[in-house]
């Protein structure tokens, strides 16, 4: 069991390090910001804070149901 908590740990840390520094779009965002670029970089950043958000909820789902198959599997052990 002790195995598993250290490679679930390596796991989402290898997943979830570099997250902060890369901020990276769709081809389809990347033209419509360049056509739209009026002198600000505020429509490139809500894009890129958009597309992070889309990306983390299904994270967020598959880790809440791992951690409640993790608590049914030990309540019955």
């Amino acid at each position: 069991m002790k195995t598993f908590r250290i490679i679930a740990l390596s796991c989402f840390l290898i997943i979830t390090a570099p997250g902060s520094s890369v901020m990276a779009q769709c081809a389809m965002c990347k033209a419509t910001v360049e056509s739209n670029l009026s002198g600000e970089k505020t429509i490139g950043k809500g894009l890129n804070n958009g597309i992070l958000y889309l990306m983390t909820i299904p994270y967020i789902i598959l880790g809440s149901f791992g951690y409640m198959v993790y608590k049914n599997r030990k309540g019955r052990a």
